[in-house]
């Protein structure tokens, strides 16, 4: 069954001090498209959760947020005491420094190396990196369901539209063997009234080779039989295709160009108002399928 590309999904976890929380969201689009928003201690694990992501949700716009708050004494950052007296001394190696301004501790914090953090990347990521794997096959799932379930509702849709094309691919079929018959008439009526004010007449073999070639012109069997196939295609793919986006796209396309066709051969005006509807619904299809993953 297809799934939408709209989701969301959401998880959150504690451990040893630490809260962690993850939202995933999901939009169409026609490639896959990640942005992954890391706080700074873990951004290592990035090229990872794009992996994850481009495996488990195939296409889409992708929006993954991590945020963490540790409420421990060991998020505090570390002063490199070293580096922060090296500072004072220079400053006060300056001849009359003292008269002139006032240090300021905040300033000589901010200053390169006063200011550490509690651990390196590495270590960060050892230690974060189970529970943030582990809250992210949570928000993924979530999110699939989402997307289960939106494309339950995509499907009922679709078939929706495919099944007002069928109604009136149907009673085109129906109609188009009473075409040649009308012209047939009509062009008979015509020339017989042009021919009458002259006291001539039609030689019948010309007239029916020129029926003939109109029938061959306006055959659309074939279109018609063709326009079928694509819709048991799109059912079909719908579905047992879970990633079938692509493929449905490229149906709708072939279908359009079917119903295109035959408005072109099709001289009549009750086959013209269903392909109108027929054209109507393919664009709705088109635009749905979109949607789908």
């Amino acid at each position: 069954m297809i799934v939408s590309m709209t989701g969301f999904g959401d998880a959150t976890a504690e451990c040893e001090g630490t809260h962690y929380a993850v939202e995933i969201r999901s939009l169409n689009n026609r490639f896959f498209k990640p942005v992954i928003k890391l706080p700074e201690n873990v951004s290592g694990l990035e090229p990872e959760l794009e992996s994850v992501l481009r495996e488990r949700l195939g296409r889409g716009s992708i929006t993954y947020i991590l945020k963490m708050r540790m409420d421990s004494a060991e998020a505090a950052y570390h002063i490199n005491t070293p580096a922060l007296k090296a500072y004072l001394t220079q400053l006060q190696e300056v001849k009359g420094l003292d008269r002139l301004v006032h240090i300021d501790l905040a300033g000589l914090l901010a200053m390169p190396g006063v200011c550490q953090e509690p651990r390196d990347e590495s270590d960060e990521i050892d230690r974060h990196g189970p529970t943030i794997r582990q809250i992210t096959e949570k928000a993924i799932i979530k999110l699939q369901a989402m997307r289960d379930r939106e494309g339950q509702a995509l499907f009922s849709d679709l078939m929706k539209h495919a099944d007002v094309i069928r109604t009136h691919l149907a009673q085109i079929e129906q109609r188009a063997p009473f075409v040649i018959d009308d012209y047939h008439r009509k062009l008979s009526q015509r020339v017989n009234q042009l021919l009458s004010k002259a006291e001539l007449q039609v030689n019948q073999a010309d007239l029916l080779k020129e029926v003939a070639v109109f029938a061959e012109r306006a055959d659309i069997s074939e279109e018609i039989q063709r326009l079928n196939s694509h819709l048991d295609a799109f059912e079909n793919a719908c579905r047992t295709g879970e990633h079938a986006g692509r493929k449905l796209d490229f149906i709708t396309q072939e279908m359009l160009r079917e119903a295109n066709t035959l408005a072109s051969k099709a001289n009549d005006a009750q086959i013209a108002r269903h392909i109108v509807e027929i054209k109507g619904s393919i664009d709705r299809l088109k635009e749905q399928v979109q949607n789908v993953e």
